[in-house]
């Protein structure tokens, strides 16, 4: 199988540096990170792909049994890195992507060498002693709305999402990236995400891991950024003067100094 194509993969930046996997969440596709890109492109070969369900990755690629867990997503990031043979490479990951870099590094550990989390939740649902941010119901509710009316739910759901009601061009924006993704793929990786639980996950990272959260985000409260920071060794924890679940978005030149912060300083 051609891997390249299936993933819709793009290589960019300079190609003696380091490289630097770019990889989006939920609804969106790579063209997410097009503010990012040109703060990384001079010193950083920047690789980029889609999720096969997103953006224009190859549709006939899909397989709802692969993808009914983060497993999947994250076997579509090895095979990335494998076809590229990339090593040591920098994973960053947004939202759900951030913990499908989890699991992809411990698939191959020699393949990524540390990891940017923009936004993680490794879990959504609240139990006793963990708040994620939703509980049971709220979760449930929000899948049968998504199933039942997918367009619908986009245009309601994405300017909550983004917030910056301020900025309404950012919640129209990921609107239209939600409603450009064949809805049957979406409400498989939803299912996948909204129900995921990767929080033990987290003991296994063991290369340096940048986490950044915003300081309002009702997707991954604050108190998700601290929970992961504080399962992760040695993490670094930066808080962004952003609002909203897409702060490379929001608030590129922020975003885009931490990452890069991170990555000169990496060994």
């Amino acid at each position: 199988m051609d891997i390249e194509r299936r993933n819709n993969v793009t290589v960019t930046g300079n190609p003696r540096g380091r490289a630097v996997v770019l990889a989006h969440g939920f609804g969106c596709d790579q063209n997410m990170w097009r503010l990012t890109v040109p703060a990384l492109a001079e010193d950083y070969r920047v690789v980029l792909f889609d999720y096969v369900g997103a953006g224009r990755s190859d549709l006939t690629a899909f397989s709802e049994s692969r993808y009914a867990s983060l497993d999947g997503y994250a076997r579509d990031v090895v095979d990335v890195c494998e076809a590229l043979d990339l090593r040591d490479a920098v994973f960053v990951g947004h939202s759900v992507s951030a913990m499908i870099g989890v699991l992809a590094a411990g698939m191959a550990p020699e393949r990524i060498g540390a990891l940017v989390m923009v936004a993680p939740s490794p879990r959504y649902i609240d139990e006793a002693g963990y708040r994620g941010g939703f509980s049971a119901e709220d979760i449930d509710e929000l899948l049968e709305s998504l199933e039942s009316n997918y367009l619908g739910w986009s245009a309601a759901m994405a300017p909550v999402i983004m917030g910056n009601a301020d900025r309404p061009e950012l919640g129209e924006e990921l609107t239209n990236s939600f409603c450009a993704t064949d809805p049957d793929m979406a409400r498989v990786f939803a299912r996948t995400t909204f129900l995921s639980d990767s929080r033990d996950d987290l003991r296994t990272v063991t290369v340096p891991t940048l986490i950044l959260e915003c300081t309002q985000d009702v997707i991954a409260p604050r108190e998700v950024g601290a929970f992961v920071h504080r399962m992760i060794a040695d993490s670094k924890l930066v808080t962004l003067d952003a609002t909203g679940h897409c702060p490379h978005l929001s608030a590129p030149e922020a975003t885009n100094e931490a990452i890069t912060d991170f990555l000169v300083r990496l060994p």
